[in-house]
């Protein structure tokens, strides 16, 4: 089955990962927020009256891959709009200001108006006017204040009166590979938020998605919790070359989730997916190499297990591609709890060195303190509301700062020997609902910033 197939089939499935709907009633909350909403239905007016649709925005071909949620007050439909979808829907290369569109369509079935906090969906949020000056010199055939009323009529307009259906666009900062919309939503009785998650074509890129239906097999190990323990210890312990004569980095990360309980962890932190390595991506990677520019999905070097290349990498850069946290990850047979698990390899990059050992001639520096990056992940994925469990297994390479080890870029490292163990759940859990596998601590180690697990808990 092809790649593009297979995109296809997953498209409705890759975005409804987690849409959720908090109600906050207003009645015991701040004076402040019961004042805004009532002076918001002052302005806006009751009805009980048929859906009237409102707004002139009209939905291209984007709509086929829109998603919708729906409860007994709304509904609302959604899609992130790929550069090329823009281009064809205004006119203008968006993608040139890292701007992005977002189209929503809300109706509303309650009897009171409500209204979109659009900085819930980006702080930085663009107005109609501000993106048409912005992209002016693109502006064919009209004059600016033209193509201003023009984007004024197509842009998302509050409120939604009762009974009503109001359709638009909304502009925010740009991402490429995948996206988090978080709609909040304002009324006299409640404040509502539906939270999507979207995945963005506009990169050369696998998804989490596409390696699940491509990897997985009939040949799954069941395992229970001893089971997976002693699997994981058993794992190989490093990467290796591609003639695998040669170790690399070590595989000191282990994901248990499927998909879809991945996908909203690694968009609400910011990980970032890495294109494939092919003439555009490398003259991207060379720009911000040179000049700085913003490339937030820079190619990562492969590096193997299990007889193949990383399945698929994730990278959370910093303003330029010479320091960034990445990691690679391969699907394997291994299954808990109805989940699949992923074994991996994280590190830092923290500069840029040239070298023989690359037919690209540079490679990037690792941080030799490889379990400082691993616990880094570790307290990162805290914040994602989706880490229900979290322990270290035995299986890495135990290595000093006084005998390193070294990967294959001939870059020295040290570790603890352990593999961070992460259980991931699309369900919101807060960070104090978080679990531990009893198996192995973390020893004292003076250069390394470890989670340090409570005595209950080992």
């Amino acid at each position: 089955m092809s790649r593009d197939m297979l995109r296809q089939n997953n498209q409705k499935r890759q975005g409804m990962l987690r849409i959720s709907t908090k109600k906050n009633h207003l009645g015991s909350g701040p004076t402040t927020i019961v004042f805004l909403a009532a002076a918001l239905v002052l302005m806006a007016g009751c009805s009980s009256q048929p859906l009237v649709e409102t707004g002139d925005a009209e939905a291209g071909s984007f709509r086929d891959h829109a998603l919708t949620q729906q409860d007994e007050h709304l509904r609302a439909t959604v899609a992130v709009l790929s550069n090329e979808e823009a281009k064809a829907e205004f006119g203008i290369d968006l993608g040139s200001h890292w701007i992005q569109a977002i189209w929503i369509e809300l109706e509303n079935h309650d009897n009171t108006p409500y209204w979109v906090l659009m900085p819930s969906l980006d702080p930085n949020y663009f107005a109609p006017d501000e993106v048409a000056y912005t992209l002016r010199d693109q502006v064919e055939h009209q004059d600016l204040y033209t193509f201003m009323r023009t984007l004024r009529r197509l842009a998302f307009r509050n409120p939604i009166a009762s009974r009503s259906v109001v359709s638009g666009f909304v502009f925010v900062s740009m991402d490429l590979d995948q996206k988090q919309v978080d709609l909040q939503l304002l009324s006299a009785n409640r404040v509502e938020e539906l939270v999507f998650f979207l995945p963005v074509r506009g990169l050369n890129a696998d998804t989490l998605f596409d390696v699940e239906q491509v990897r997985t097999s009939d040949s799954e190990i069941l395992l229970d919790e001893d089971g997976l323990r002693q699997a994981l210890t058993d794992l190989p312990c490093c990467t290796t070359n591609e003639e695998a004569d040669a170790f690399g980095d070590p595989l000191n990360l282990v994901l248990i989730g499927n998909a879809e309980d991945l996908f909203p962890a690694f968009v609400r932190r910011g990980w970032h997916a890495t294109e494939a390595t092919f003439a555009g991506s490398i003259m991207k990677t060379l720009k911000s190499f040179l000049f700085g520019e913003r490339y937030n999905y820079s190619p990562i070097s492969p590096l193997y297990a299990f007889g193949r290349q990383q399945d698929i990498a994730f990278q959370k850069p910093r303003r330029s591609v010479h320091q960034r946290n990445h990691l690679r990850l391969w699907l394997t047979p291994l299954r808990f709890q109805g989940k699949e698990v992923w074994v991996g390899q994280i590190s830092r990059d923290i500069g840029v060195k040239f070298t023989t050992t690359s037919k690209f001639l540079v490679t990037h520096v690792i941080d030799p303190d490889v379990d400082e990056a691993r616990n880094s992940f570790i307290q990162d994925l805290l914040f994602s509301q989706g880490l229900v469990k979290v322990g270290y297994a035995k299986g890495g390479p135990v290595a000093s700062e006084t005998d390193p080890a070294r990967n294959l870029g001939d870059d020295p490292y040290f570790s603890d020997g352990l593999r961070a163990v992460m259980l991931l759940d699309k369900t919101d859990r807060p960070i104090r609902e978080v679990q531990f596998f009893g198996w192995e601590h973390a020893p004292p180690h003076s250069a390394t910033r470890r989670l340090d697990l409570p005595a209950s808990a080992r």
